[in-house]
Order: structure tokens, then sequence, then C-alpha cells
């Protein structure tokens, strides 16, 4: 059992602190994105850090049981922090969520179209993005996003 269904069998549903680390795999232009199942939205691939875990490493963990993909290399975007990171999963669980958010175009592997936390996969223009996206993970995306563009220019 991971750290925080440990915590959540002692707290509930009341809000914690969680830090997450996450990925987005880019190429061409494009950023592969996952639809969640648990709110139906378009995100990045991460999840939380695991007790004692390397943030990179917990980042290439979960882009792995999303994708399938094996980061080679990953490139910190930023932490993000604040009033955004406060979140409320369809199940109820309230956390403030500390996110470190990495970019990532040096993978290989093949990709897994879904899995126990993913209904699809799909490669978006950065210019054509999905409306549909995670709360969580909206200002990361931005921030992606103008990483993109200053990269390009």
């Amino acid at each position: 059992m991971g750290y925080i269904q440990t915590i959540r069998k002692k707290v509930g549903h009341d809000r914690i602190v969680a830090v997450g680390a996450g990925v987005f795999v880019y190429q061409d232009r494009k950023v592969l994105l996952q639809k969640r199942k648990d709110n139906l939205c378009w995100a990045l691939h991460g999840g939380i850090v695991e007790m004692g875990e390397e943030v990179e490493d917990a980042a290439k963990r979960e882009l792995y049981e999303e994708t399938g993909l094996v980061a080679n290399k990953l490139e910190l975007l930023g932490v993000f922090s604040g009033e955004t990171r406060m979140y409320t999963y369809p199940n109820g669980d309230e956390v403030y969520l500390i996110g470190i958010v990495y970019v990532c175009n040096d993978f290989s592997g093949e990709l897994i179209p879904e899995t126990d936390e993913t209904l699809e996969l799909k490669w978006f223009d950065i210019d054509d993005l999905p409306q549909q996206i995670s709360p969580p993970n909206i200002k990361p995306l931005e921030s992606f996003v103008q990483f993109m563009k200053a990269r390009s220019m």
C-alpha cells in the first residue's frame, strides 16, 4: 500500500499536502496528454512521490506506468504551488498538491493506450490543446506552452 493510501485511512477525505511529480512528453510541437478516468479531463503524466523516492524517479515511474514510455532524459519545467493547486478529486479526497513538473523529448518505448488511470493517450499540437484540462494541470500546461514557444524561437 502506498503512502497516500496509508494517510487516507487515517484522515479520510480531509485535505492533505502531497508532492506530485509530472511529465509533459513532447515531439514535433506536439504534447502527449492522457484522459484521466477519475475526472475525464486531459492531463500530464504523473502522480504522488512515494516516501523516500527521488522526485525525478517518481516522474519517470509515473510516466512509464501511465504511458509505457521510458524517459531517457528529463528537464525541469518548474515547481507549482499556491491556491490553484487546491483540488478535490471526484471521490471527495481533498489535496494541496505541490507539483514538480518536467518536460521530456528524449524517450523510448511503445505507447499503452489505456491503463488503470487513463482512458486515452493523444498527441495535441501546442496551438490546438483540448478545453477540458484537469484543474491542477492548467498552470503547468500554460507554462509548458510558453516553454515550447520560447524554444522554437
